[in-house]
């Protein structure tokens, strides 16, 4: 092989993560405008990937989000709401998957025992 024995990328990829969709077929799967989706990506609550030229695609993923911000958008949520929401939900699949996975080495500490000042009567004051 010429490239040095590298699988192509795609090979290796979440076929969920692969940015295939263009601005309009996106806004149309998901019934919300292309201003609203450039908007979006403005506030970060999307980042599409972008090709050589500079033109946005979305993934499968992507549209999970869309659609999640829209069920956000119909009970009541602005726009910054949803950031905190949807990072909130990401921390919390990270941490369930963390859990599931057993702990990692990097994260492991052993439980510490409070200083013997601050036990039972709290911190002492000079």
């Amino acid at each position: 092989m010429e490239d040095g024995g590298r699988r192509p990328r795609m090979a290796t990829r979440d076929p969920k993560a692969q940015a295939v969709y263009a601005i309009s077929v996106a806004a149309e799967l998901t019934g919300t405008g292309q201003q609203n989706l450039r908007l979006y990506e403005r506030k970060g609550l999307l980042e599409p990937r972008r090709t050589e030229g500079g033109t946005r695609r979305y993934s499968d993923n992507d549209l999970v989000t869309l659609q999640r911000i829209t069920e956000l958008l119909t009970q009541g949520l602005n726009l910054t709401g949803i950031r905190l929401v949807l990072a909130l939900e990401a921390e919390n699949t990270a941490l369930k998957n963390q859990l599931a996975h057993g702990p990692s080495r990097t994260g492991t500490r052993k439980p510490t025992r409070a200083r013997p000042d601050t036990e039972a009567t709290g911190p002492q004051r000079p």
